[in-house]
């Protein structure tokens, strides 16, 4: 069990240095310390914050490990192996700089598990909720094969990329989400406040309600109770996916409604395919053997329809056929694609090959979510206009009548 140790100490240039390291025991702490060039003075337990130092961590909100945060501790690992400082060194100075707590911590005690001798990509594995599989397998290439900092640059580049791709995806998904969000809260909000002010009006005239707004009298009424169990059913539903979202039986039966979505599933084919390519060819250019890197890629393609196809082109190869006959079996995998492999094959550069095919579909993925921003931000201007401005022209519609029926 790691524990946190508040040091002060000396370094090289005799400089006084402080600060906060996990470790096991004093002695580990020690040995870090000289490790890392300092000589300590003083040791002490770090002792936990009370009151409103303590830190509050609510289940299942904490800050977990992001994409961008193993990219950038990849890339620095990946710099300090190849400019010669020892892996011990480099995970101790990771944990220490980095900003992520839980990643902080992880790698506290990945570095002691190191420093206890067991293997880099072994005290990774322990975390396959925070290191994905593909990184893991890499690590482990690299270690065999005696190039762990190219292997960590590979990681890096591969994890910027995928980041690339989802920050270009979600930027051109904010601007519809945020529209549509607030036309949902505008059409509550009358519902619920403006609505009944109007009934009360109109009530107090006397009169036969126009069809339109007696709708939108009945909506309101409705509200009132349907609203909870609209908010409670939304609440279970959100809780109900995350804790079954990975679980074949759910992902067998939306994976494939994904890819058959009008627009949408276009779009959903060429990312799972770019992240294909890209996952493939880093890790051929690591080292590890195809079966192995095919059963890896299918399973952080995160789609299941892929990880089912990529299973069955693995079996084939196994039996000894060339990966592109069975890819191009497999229709959810364009005929380029397989084409492009195929050429791969014969030439010996696979790998250069998916690198280019993860390009041009990077390339067609940002793009269509261009196109595709361009096409919803009009659709849902009218969506807006047509709701809101329904809902105005129906409570409007009685005071055409007043004159009448004051009289």
């Amino acid at each position: 069990m790691s524990l946190a140790y508040d040091y002060r100490g000396r370094d090289g240039a005799g400089k006084l240095v402080k600060g906060r390291l996990d470790a096991s025991s004093e002695g580990a702490v020690v040995q870090r310390l000289r490790g890392m060039g300092v000589s300590p003075i003083a040791i002490t337990e770090a002792k936990a914050g009370t009151g409103l130092q303590t830190e509050i961590k609510i289940p299942g909100f904490e800050k977990g490990v992001g994409l961008k945060d193993l990219a950038i501790m990849s890339r620095q690992a990946s710099t300090m192996l190849s400019s010669g400082l020892s892996l011990l060194r480099a995970l101790s100075i990771l944990a220490d700089q980095t900003d992520n707590k839980k990643l902080k911590e992880i790698l506290g005690k990945v570095r002691d598990d190191v420093e206890r001798g067991v293997s880099f990509s072994d005290a990774v594995a322990k975390y396959p909720v925070d290191f994905p599989p593909i990184m893991i397998n890499m690590i482990r290439a690299g270690e065999t094969g005696g190039f762990l900092d190219q292997a960590m640059d590979s990681i890096a580049t591969n994890f910027e990329k995928e980041h690339k791709l989802r920050s270009t995806i979600k930027s051109a998904m904010t601007y519809p989400v945020v529209v549509l969000v607030m036309s949902l809260v505008a059409v509550v909000v009358m519902l619920v406040f403006i609505v009944p002010i109007f009934q009360k009006m109109f009530s107090s005239l006397g009169g036969q309600l126009p069809l339109p707004t007696m709708l939108l009298v009945y909506a309101s009424h409705a509200m009132v109770w349907v609203g909870p169990i609209l908010l409670v059913a939304i609440a279970f539903g959100w809780f109900w996916w995350r804790a079954n979202k990975n679980t074949d039986r759910v992902r067998g039966f939306v994976d494939p409604i994904r890819l058959r979505l009008p627009v949408f599933g276009e779009l959903s084919r060429k990312i799972v395919i770019a992240r294909f390519a890209r996952n493939f060819s880093n890790m051929i250019g690591a080292g590890v053997p195809i079966l192995q890197a095919l059963q890896i890629v299918g399973e952080v393609s995160n789609n299941f329809v892929v990880q089912r196809a990529l299973e069955r082109v693995a079996e084939s190869v196994r039996k000894g056929e060339s990966i592109a006959v069975p890819l191009a079996a497999e229709k959810v995998f364009p005929e380029m694609v397989s084409q492009m492999v195929a050429v791969g094959e014969d030439a010996g550069s696979l790998e250069v090959m998916l690198e280019k095919i993860a390009e041009f579909y990077d390339n067609e993925v940002e793009s269509t979510t261009e196109a595709l921003t361009s096409l919803i931000e009009p659709l849902l201007i009218a969506f807006l206009g047509v709701v809101v401005g329904g809902m105005i022209v129906a409570l409007y519609l009685p005071i055409f009548k007043i004159t009448s029926l004051i009289h």
